[in-house]
């Protein structure tokens, strides 16, 4: 089964030569998204406020590909600032609940001019 390539314009445009997402059989592949808005401007707010713009843009381009982050089964997050982390996991629990959670790795990161980036995979199957 040949890889399907999602866009949308729900979500930040890519930020180089990627997609936002790819479905591969059962799978859906999400692209790192970051605290930018569909017109391109950059969230620069407080932390919460970049991170719940990260989780949107994850999330509508899972929607675009026909899923959504309750089936994800393994989420990155990185961080500019490891600090953010107990933050963080407040916020990420209004995206993906507090049961039937996906494996995560969390890492600090030399992000430049912002403080957050995610990814996941989402499995679509039975």
């Amino acid at each position: 089964m040949p890889k399907r390539v999602i866009a949308t314009d729900q979500a930040a445009q890519p930020g180089g030569p990627y997609s936002q997402a790819v479905v591969a059989g059962d799978h859906v592949y999400l692209a790192g998204a970051t605290p930018v808005l569909p017109d391109g401007a950059w969230v620069r707010g407080t932390f919460a406020e970049q991170a719940r713009a990260a989780f949107t843009n994850l999330a509508r381009v899972a929607e675009a590909a026909g899923a959504d982050l309750s089936q994800a089964v393994r989420v990155g997050v990185y961080l500019r600032d490891f600090a953010d982390f107990p933050e963080m996991n407040r916020i990420y629990v209004e995206f993906f609940g507090e049961r039937n959670l996906p494996v995560r790795t969390t890492l600090p990161v030399a992000l430049e001019g912002f403080d957050i980036e995610v990814d996941a995979i989402l499995y679509t199957g039975v």
